[in-house]
Parts: C-alpha cells; sequence; structure tokens
C-alpha cells in the first residue's frame, strides 16, 4: 500500500481521527451552569459561568424576530423577564458557525425555549427539529400551533416575517 508508512500514513490517520471526532460530536452532550449575564436577542444569550468565563449561547431550535424586525425587542424583552441575571442550565451538543453553544436553556427546570415559543415570540425552527428528541420536537409543534391559534404575541399579526425570510431579505 502507498501510505503504509512515512508521512501518507501520518496524514491518512490524522484524516480518519478526525472522521471520527466529527461523526462522534452529536454523541457527546455537555452542560453549562451559570448565571446569564447579556441577551443579545430573543434567542441568544451570555451565561457566565463559576469560572467567570463568558459563554454566549444560542437557543436551540427555535428562531425569535430579529432585532430590527416587528417583535424583535419584545421578544429580547420577554427572554430578559424570564433568565436575566437568573442561573441556568445549558444542554449542549455542538456550535454554529459563529462559535456560539447552541443548547436547551433550562430555568429551574423550565425549558426557556418552549416558553419563547408558547408567549407567540418565538418560531419552532423547523430545519433544526431532526437535533431534538421526539417529544421535545412535539411540544414545541404543538406550542407554535397553540400560540398561533390564540393569536399572542407576533401571530396577532396576519402574516408575521419569519426572521430566516428577513435576514435573507436583508442581504
Amino acid at each position: 500500500m502507498i501510505w503504509s508508512s512515512g508521512p501518507l500514513r501520518r496524514v491518512g490517520l490524522l484524516a480518519l481521527v478526525h472522521l471520527f471526532v466529527a461523526s462522534a460530536s452529536n454523541c457527546w452532550a455537555a452542560e453549562l451552569t451559570g448565571i446569564v449575564v447579556r441577551i443579545a436577542d430573543g434567542d441568544t444569550i451570555s451565561v457566565l459561568d463559576e469560572l467567570k468565563h463568558q459563554h454566549r449561547v444560542r437557543l436551540a431550535t427555535i428562531d425569535a424576530p430579529e432585532r430590527h424586525q416587528d417583535f424583535g425587542n419584545v421578544a429580547r424583552q420577554q427572554l430578559a423577564s424570564i433568565v436575566f441575571n437568573k442561573r441556568v442550565v445549558v444542554e449542549w451538543t455542538k456550535r454554529d458557525r459563529y462559535g456560539r453553544i447552541i443548547g436547551k436553556v433550562l430555568f429551574e427546570g423550565r425549558d426557556v425555549g418552549l416558553d419563547m415559543i408558547q408567549a407567540g415570540l418565538s418560531w419552532h425552527y423547523k430545519a433544526f427539529e431532526s437535533e431534538q428528541d421526539a417529544a421535545d420536537r412535539l411540544a414545541y409543534s404543538l406550542a407554535e400551533s397553540q400560540a398561533r391559534g390564540k393569536r399572542v404575541g407576533l401571530w396577532r399579526v396576519s402574516t408575521p416575517v419569519p426572521p430566516w425570510e428577513f435576514r435573507r431579505r436583508k442581504r
């Protein structure tokens, strides 16, 4: 075999290790506990851990209106009212392309993302629902349907613009 020894073998082994680590990245879960010190928008917070390291966290599988979008500030204020200056637990398995932790944020055992959907201030982000377990996927989907039906939050307007469309239009 051409790369059975020397530098090519090392490159091949290194590639296999990278492949293994990349494929295993969704097999582990981490937990972050800390105080919420910043609310960037309706789905992004900063958590200060006990070692005084700050972590940017995006709430998994929801998408809230952008800050300059209708209901953007309302969503941000709602998220702040739930978690600002409070201890949260973040269950996570990955980071996004901006380096933010993507995770399920829990405050006193309650799922904050689900609370935001129930308040009618975020969408269940279907593009990432496959990353949820079946129970969360069902709960989020049902919560969005109920919020729409009750016309709460952003569902008061006839055709709210989803944030992913808003971002695409801004490009």
